[in-house]
């Protein structure tokens, strides 16, 4: 009994570790009633005017009138667009579809590109799906099951069901009371009972029970006894993809395929009648589209191919909002030898709303850094924050914050409670940044192996230089 108790609590505090992430402390994009971004709310920090713009978006996004617009999120390295487009996604909710992907994910899929990104977009789209179900709900007031002494003869039984207005004994049949039996039902739950399929769910204990001590636990949930008629219909809402309805139709084992994983390439056919059928569902009131969020990181990384096609399916009615991000200026487009601005051709560029990030001032540097040290749950002194802030300003943002655990690692080291300075310091020593290593390889790259660096020209006298 004593080595159960250990393990369950070893299950417990297991269950509490959890992964922090690049982006784990985001829960929003940090903007009030009337879209203006707060300086710093819900992990978002700066970028205000970018924010505000995704905030519009967003907006628009959830009355559903901005279908097949496309975005771009174009900035420096690490001034947060990926941030943005997960705030965008935690202020979404569960019900719209966010897809999220990286451009080169495209190439190594065991599929073709256009394949790809048809099932990515596909992904972005939710159909909200109504149907009206017949349900038996009420407060169990008996259940009686006669078990035969002989295997041969079915079991047969009664319940009895009431809501504040009245009360009916139903008969049960073998598959009823083994449903009863699985899911422990007792005079006293308040249970519903879906007609069609038979599914029983219990939704609590009746608060006249609730002085039963011998039939209830300590999270036993209590509920009022039901009122009106006990036959009711009740409305029920499921929100699919267009992708899974896609894989459910395209492979023999039905929705099992969701879980296998490998959906492979799908027939286009499958998709023309899903399109129809959700077309008549529209009609018919019994569905409705939700377009959800695209996102491509790294979109630079699409080859011309990729983009024609992109330009195509933003056409479709039945398309997502397109979020893409990237970090190049003016670049080649890939699969050609012509430059465009972020290695995206004109045409696409054309139809693309454009978000500029701006670098982060000193003071923001210093407040994702607090934000990030409470993330990690490192206690860091003010000046150390200090140190790794003007770290952040010469070097860059992103190496700042990866000095935050190793500094903490090497406090643990000298068995302190709080990283100060000389753990920073040490860290930074230990651990190079872009610039330093970069300059380490200038100064031996003669002793690297296939090295193409170019001699750097070296500096004119002033005398030569006034020649020229």
């Amino acid at each position: 009994m004593v080595g159960d108790v250990k393990l369950n609590a070893e299950i417990k505090d297991l269950t509490r570790i959890e992964r922090i992430g690049a982006h784990s402390h985001i829960r929003g994009l940090g903007l009030d009633d009337a879209l203006e971004a707060r300086a710093v709310s819900q992990g978002m920090v700066g970028q205000t005017a970018a924010r505000r713009a995704a905030g519009i978006i967003l907006a628009m996004i959830k009355e559903g009138k901005i279908a097949g617009r496309a975005m771009l999120l174009a900035g420096q390295p690490g001034t947060g667009k990926t941030a943005i487009a997960m705030g965008m996604a935690k202020a979404l909710g569960d019900e719209t579809p966010f897809a999220m992907m990286a451009a080169s994910e495209i190439f190594s899929l065991e599929m073709s590109k256009t394949e790809a990104l048809t099932q990515a977009f596909r992904k972005a789209i939710g159909v909200r799906i109504k149907e009206e179900t017949e349900i038996l709900e009420g407060e169990v007031v008996e259940i009686e099951i006669d078990r035969p002494a002989t295997g041969n003869v079915a079991k047969t039984g009664k319940l009895t069901m009431k809501t504040t207005e009245m009360e009916t004994i139903y008969d049960l049949g073998t598959k009823m009371i083994d449903s009863l039996t699985k899911e422990k039902v007792q005079a006293g739950d308040v249970i519903s009972i879906d007609k069609a399929s038979g599914k029983i769910s219990k939704l609590g204990r009746s608060f006249a029970r609730s002085r039963d001590y011998d039939a209830m636990g300590p999270a036993t949930r209590f509920v009022q006894c039901p009122e009106g008629e006990l036959q009711k219909r009740k409305e029920m809402v499921h929100v699919v993809t267009l992708h899974e309805i896609d894989v459910i139709n395209s492979r023999t084992q039905g929705f099992l395929a969701l879980f296998a994983g490998d959906t492979g390439e799908i027939r286009q056919e499958v998709r023309e009648q899903i399109d129809s059928k959700v077309s008549e569902w529209r009609e018919e009131g019994k569905a409705d589209i939700v377009p959800g969020v695209l996102f491509i990181d790294e979109v630079h990384m699409l080859d011309i191919e990729c983009f024609s096609f992109l330009n195509r399916a933003l056409e479709n009615e039945m398309a997502p909002v397109l979020v893409v991000a990237t970090n190049r200026g003016i670049t080649k487009i890939r699969g050609t030898n012509y430059q465009s601005p972020h290695g995206i051709p004109i045409d696409v560029l054309d139809r693309l709303l454009i978000i500029a990030t701006e670098p982060y001032s000193e003071t923001e540097l210093r407040t994702i850094l607090d934000i990030r040290c409470e993330e990690e749950d490192v206690e860091v002194t003010d000046d150390a924050k200090a140190l790794l802030t003007k770290i952040a300003q010469e070097t860059s943002l992103r190496y700042a914050i990866h000095l935050i655990t190793a500094s903490a690692l090497i406090c643990q080291k000298r068995k302190a409670a709080e990283v100060e300075i000389e753990d920073v310091s040490r860290a930074y020593t230990l651990f190079v940044d872009v610039k330093r290593s970069m300059q380490f390889l200038i100064e031996y790259q003669e002793q690297y192996m296939f090295n193409e660096v170019p001699d750097l020209p070296q500096e004119q006298p002033e005398s030569e230089q006034m020649q020229a």
